[in-house]
């Protein structure tokens, strides 16, 4: 697989990962170089990575999880900068998955006015979502990735060896990515998952590159989501508000970003086919097929007011009003759709049907 040319930066795979990082730190000229790991990727990953190349390298390790992707682990790692003497010429080296990345990407950003970052990406989730696309963020107040900045990484490097490391919970959680690319934009993707269920990591390199090669294609034809780049947000209206409904519950295990997007997925194709006649043969399919791979999600009608109100939340709202990205077909998006409260209500029940 040959390298992907994002913007002003590639995305490489195993068979060029580490020559050509270890040629690119070569030519340049970094005053020092730090890396960024959570409690997981330290014991998991990052002996991997160490195994495929020579670096004189700092280490700084936050703690795992979405619940600490916040300003708190930023002050920390801020602090850990200054404290170990990073100017404006050291680089960081962000290992793990998308919340790392995320986070990761940001606090390089926006320290000393940005300093430059690589990521290696160790998530199915985080290669084929927060690999592409410039996003860098946090959560803030208990809401999802409510602060950021757009910013590219000068690489992103790819390895599935690094999915041996993965819980399978973990890995079928970036499935929710694959499936939305093969909905809104790819139908041969998504005939070929309909047909091939395994999520091995062998199995798997054919499938991210070509997820990553979607979700870049559409991010270089629309860089800041202006029109294209929405249909990315497919499933995310209702799934990130599920997923910060569970994040924030005493009572409720916290799900994967994967498992609260499929659930986002479901509702907004029964949305779809409510508004948009999207074939109703299809729908039922892909509920069937998301309960199988991902199980169901423990909610119920008590939990949808609680729901409801997160979505006004939503990033791609506009003067208040929740904003969906729906489907009339397989790889055929409408944009800025209004979808009456009922309807919504529906699209969770027909979910827990």
């Amino acid at each position: 697989m040959k390298p992907i040319k994002a913007t002003n930066y590639s995305i490489v795979f195993e068979q060029y990962t580490y020559l050509k990082l270890a040629d690119f730190l070569k030519k340049s000229d970094y005053s020092s170089l730090f890396i960024l790991v959570d409690e997981h990727t330290k014991e998991f990953c990052l002996p991997i990575f160490l195994s495929k190349i020579e670096l004189d390298y700092q280490l700084i390790i936050i703690p795992a999880g979405e619940d600490h992707k916040n300003i708190e682990t930023c002050t920390f790692v801020w602090n850990e900068l200054a404290n170990l003497k990073a100017d404006r010429k050291s680089i960081l080296i962000n290992i793990g998955g998308g919340m790392l990345t995320d986070i990761g990407g940001f606090i390089a950003s926006t320290f000393k006015r940005g300093i430059q970052f690589i990521n290696v990406s160790t998530s199915l989730l985080g290669m084929v979502d927060a690999s592409v696309g410039g996003k860098t963020g946090i959560d803030f107040n208990g809401l999802k990735n409510q602060i950021g900045l757009f910013s590219n990484p000068k690489m992103v490097l790819i390895d599935v060896d690094y999915l041996k490391t993965l819980p399978k919970r973990e890995l079928i959680s970036g499935m929710g990515e694959i499936i939305k690319y093969g909905l809104t934009y790819d139908t041969n993707l998504w005939n070929l998952l309909k047909i091939n269920s395994s999520i091995e990591p062998k199995n798997l390199a054919d499938i991210i590159y070509r997820s990553i090669e979607i979700k870049n294609e559409v991010v270089l034809k629309d860089p800041k989501e202006q029109n294209l780049r929405k249909i990315l947000n497919y499933g995310h209206t209702i799934g990130h508000a599920i997923e910060t409904y569970f994040l924030q519950s005493f009572d409720k295990k916290t799900l994967t970003h994967g498992e609260a997007v499929a659930v986002g997925l479901v509702c907004e194709t029964y949305i779809s086919n409510k508004l948009f006649n999207y074939p109703l043969a299809e729908l039922s399919f892909l509920k069937k097929y998301i309960h199988t791979l991902f199980g169901k999600i423990d909610f119920d009608k008590n939990d949808f007011n609680a729901i409801m109100e997160l979505m006004k939340h939503d990033k791609k709202n506009i003067k208040g009003e929740v904003r969906f990205v729906l489907l009339d077909k397989i790889a055929h998006c409408k944009t800025n759709c209004k979808v009456k409260t009922e309807l919504i209500i529906n699209s969770l029940n027909y979910y827990l049907s």
